[in-house]
């Protein structure tokens, strides 16, 4: 009615002002545009899961990446370091001299070779030996010429002896310089070349799996290079997390843990629980806000799980128990706000090229050692080891350049829990930020892929031959 009695004067001057109104809401009769949803961040991530195996290089399980990524369709970039620093990525032409038994001498050098068991014998990654296989020639140089794996790995078999009798037969080292590929660790390339890896992952220190191991979860060995014959008092991440009413436990496959050296342990037992448990917690949406994985405790060389990938056991078991744990993280309610770091906890003496990298030692506490071993400090990492970040946020197909060591794990959870340092070697690490994508809420794996199942094919052949 009041349009019908208004001068066309009063019409237009009302249709004017309704339509600057309308335009003020974004224009037209549009509706107002919605504030955007703020992308996530590390607080996306609510529970992160360490699972650590044995000893194994980067360049004995990854050094076939590269001819992986290549094969996919689409290809994707060819960017991981692998064999040589330069531009031929392939092993064909990397040897190290071996061990010649007869003289105890240098002998022929061994090629890089395709490993054809899924087993082998032990090699020795202990303080000497290491600093040895950095430089053969001139041990102590300075200079890291990465050409010592067969030789040393030779003569710790020749040398080896149980009750007056030879306890290896591959005396000249080949066992050091075998690598797998995608036909045999089909579900690790697939993981590692969707999800994000490294190829400047370090382990802590240059010793053997038990210093290495109580830097995974106090960033020190307190001094050790070998295991303790009793408990260390350095404080553990469990302590700190303790103290910050962060939940946490450790799950295992024999109710044995690396937390035990530690005398935190001690009060603190009940937070190690059954395998069993995780796959429970997971299912439930109940997994703390910290997990380890464990798969038992090395003992002579050897753990008794049979399922943690030290070259005495079966490499295939030991992925497909991997897949196992991951799988079931995957396809649970516990997936969207996860993230499962797999790494290993040295080398164990087999063949990578990349030299150590140096880092602040973590507490000055010097190692614990005869006067007669190698010199050294802990101021220069161990060799590089394979890692796979997973994840929904973790970038697809990452490779990162970036060193560090793998007490990078424990900056990341203290970061995201906003936790203090436990030494300088962790509070100088990044924190793996890098490898996780925040910019969608539910990340680039909201909806995770299906990886090959992993086969158990290759017969467990322990001396030689092996390839």
């Amino acid at each position: 009615m009041l349009f019908r009695r208004a001068s066309g004067f009063c019409c237009v001057v009302l249709l004017s002002l309704l339509m600057s109104a309308c335009q003020g809401l974004g224009g037209g009769s549009s509706a107002p545009t919605p504030t955007p949803t703020p992308a996530g961040s590390l607080n996306s991530i609510n529970h992160i899961v360490l699972f650590m195996q044995e000893n194994r290089s980067f360049d004995t399980y990854f050094g076939q990446l590269n001819a992986y990524r290549a094969k996919q369709t689409p290809p994707l970039p060819q960017d991981v370091d692998t064999w040589t620093s330069g531009t031929d990525k392939t092993p064909a032409n990397v040897s190290t001299p071996g061990y010649d038994p007869n003289t105890g001498q240098a002998g022929p050098p061994i090629k890089a070779f395709h490993m054809q068991s899924a087993c082998s014998e032990n090699l020795t990654p202990s303080w000497n030996e290491t600093h040895r296989i950095w430089n053969l020639f001139h041990t102590g140089s300075g200079v890291f010429t990465m050409d010592g794996n067969a030789f040393i790995e030779g003569k710790f078999a020749h040398d080896e002896f149980v009750n007056g009798l030879p306890n290896f037969t591959d005396f000249t080292g080949k066992r050091a310089m075998g690598f797998y590929d995608d036909s045999d660790l089909p579900f690790y390339y697939f993981m590692a070349s969707n999800f994000a890896t490294s190829d400047r992952w370090f382990s802590p220190a240059p010793t053997r799996t038990h210093p290495n191991r109580f830097y995974w979860m106090a960033a020190t060995s307190q001094g050790f290079v070998v295991p303790p014959l009793q408990q260390i008092t350095a404080k553990t991440i469990f302590e700190v997390m303790d103290n910050n009413h962060i939940s946490w436990k450790i799950y295992t496959t024999d109710g044995h843990t690396y937390f035990s050296y530690f005398a935190y342990f001690n009060a603190h037992h009940a937070n190690v629980v059954p395998l069993s448990q995780y796959f429970a917690d997971v299912k439930n949406g109940t997994l703390p806000q910290v997990a380890y994985i464990e798969t038992g405790i090395e003992v002579n060389d050897t753990s008794s799980s049979g399922v943690d990938e030290h070259p005495k056991s079966n490499i295939q078991l030991g992925a497909q128990f991997a897949a196992k744990l991951i799988n079931a993280l995957m396809n649970s309610p516990s997936w969207k706000d996860s993230a499962l770091i797999e790494t290993f906890d040295e080398g164990g003496g087999l063949y990578d090229h990349v030299p150590p990298i140096a880092v602040p030692s973590p507490d000055g506490i010097p190692p614990i050692m005869p006067a007669t071993n190698q010199p050294g400090d802990f101021t220069l990492t161990g060799f590089r080891v394979p890692l796979i970040v997973i994840s929904p946020f973790s970038k697809k197909n990452f490779v990162s350049h970036t060193p560090m060591d793998y007490t990078a794990a424990l900056k990341l959870i203290e970061t995201r829990f906003n936790l203090p340092a436990l030494t300088q070697r962790d509070k100088s690490m990044p924190d793996m930020t890098e490898f996780f994508d925040f910019t969608t809420n539910n990340g680039p794996w909201a909806t995770p892929p299906t990886p090959p199942t992993q086969p158990v094919n290759k017969p467990c052949t322990f001396g030689v031959p092996i390839g």
